[in-house]
């Protein structure tokens, strides 16, 4: 049986313990009946991306109904993983797609 990434530290290192999983490398425990309904967010290079991460840009953006172009190498510190849709990333109100982005 596989078991998912740590949220916290993004590293394969869990195990089952109980009704929780337990991570091996920083600690972080969290539900097991959660993790399975989470959808994975992932970047333009395959790394998952969590809440509070840092990305970069990797594609000038235009911003929708406005003349603002979010230009490529832009960092973008504490963002918010939003679950459903294809703009999964949010961060100062812009709603944004996690294949322009990779992890900082």
């Amino acid at each position: 049986m596989s078991t998912p990434p740590c949220p916290q530290c993004t590293l394969d290192d869990s195990h089952l313990q109980g009704t929780n999983y337990l991570c091996n490398t920083c600690g972080h425990e969290w539900p097991a009946e959660a993790s399975q309904a989470e959808e994975i967010v992932r970047d333009a290079n395959g790394n998952v991306l969590a809440s509070g991460d840092s990305v970069v840009l990797i594609k000038d953006l235009k911003v929708k109904g406005s003349s603002t172009t979010l230009k490529v190498g832009t960092k973008l510190k504490n963002i918010r993983v939003v679950a459903g849709g294809d703009h999964a990333v949010e961060h100062g109100g812009y709603m944004l797609k996690q294949e322009f982005l990779r992890k900082a």
